[in-house]
């Protein structure tokens, strides 16, 4: 019992030492201002945690006088029967060992997934399942096996945001296309929050049914979400002024009908 008690008390000194060092390793990288991968500094600790457990339990039993040779061996022809019996189990824990060694995603990144209904916020990644913070605030629980078989976006990474917008002026002013495309082109040039060393289009593009149209496409330096779409606003906002500087007016949905008033109304109807 004098060794048992020991054993126990190693390894509960040593799994509060894990995690108290883990919490002062993320707390001095964050008050210096580094960046620090939690989800790896998470998975590491777990790992640390079930080495410390699984050899506190084999060091009990060679103390209580057990085989550790026999043990291990039943293991081994118990572990096969466990296989195929929690299959489903080992395919999640090892999905989350993927998560974790080729990390397309971490904690606080913002993922979607186009084969299934999965969009949102990354709240945790554990060794069964993952959970997802929506943006309707609703938790959302996926097992870690799916993320081996489907497609998984992460727009956290993306380097830019695009601006990809098609607008349409009237027929009666397509006189001063070509003034306003290029008037809109230099002020992309001089745009402060507009990436110049990325792909700048401006481009008369099709004739519409009640428009003419020309397309704009750009990216910006931005990749906050809210901030991309306040400067997207300047950037339309400019766009509809330009378009008002040439007295042209943006085209909305139209019919024209005419009459001829020579058609004798007496007449029958066509059929």
């Amino acid at each position: 019992m004098r060794d048992i008690s020991v054993i126990a008390i190693l390894t509960w000194f040593l799994i509060r030492f894990v995690r108290e060092f883990e919490k002062a390793f993320i707390r001095k990288h964050s008050r210096q201002g580094g960046s620090v991968d939690v989800t790896t500094t998470h998975a590491l600790v777990k790992l640390v945690n079930a080495s410390v457990f699984i050899t506190a339990a084999l060091v009990m039993l060679q103390t209580l006088g057990f085989s550790i040779s026999g043990i291990l061996a039943f293991g081994g022809i118990g572990g096969i029967a466990v296989g195929f019996a929690a299959k489903d189990l080992l395919s999640n824990f090892f999905g989350g060992l993927m998560i974790y060694l080729d990390r397309p995603f971490k904690v606080g990144d913002w993922i979607c997934s186009s084969d299934k209904e999965i969009e949102g916020t990354v709240e945790e990644i554990g060794w069964r399942q993952t959970r997802i913070r929506t943006f309707d605030k609703r938790p959302l629980y996926v097992p870690n096996s799916v993320f081996a078989s489907i497609i998984v976006e992460n727009p956290s990474r993306m380097s830019h945001r695009r601006i990809y917008e098609t607008i349409g002026i009237r027929y009666d002013d397509i006189h001063s296309m070509d003034a306003i495309v290029h008037e809109v082109k230099d002020m992309l040039k001089q745009h402060e929050e507009i990436d110049q060393k990325q792909t700048m289009i401006v481009n008369f593009n099709q004739f519409s049914d009640s428009s003419v149209d020309f397309f704009v496409y750009t990216f910006t330096k931005t990749t906050n979400w809210i901030r991309f779409h306040e400067v997207k606003q300047d950037v339309l906002l400019k766009i509809s002024e330009i378009i008002e500087k040439h007295h042209a007016s943006i085209a909305y949905p139209t019919q024209v009908l005419h009459f001829d008033p020579t058609e004798n109304e007496t007449s029958p109807p066509r059929p």
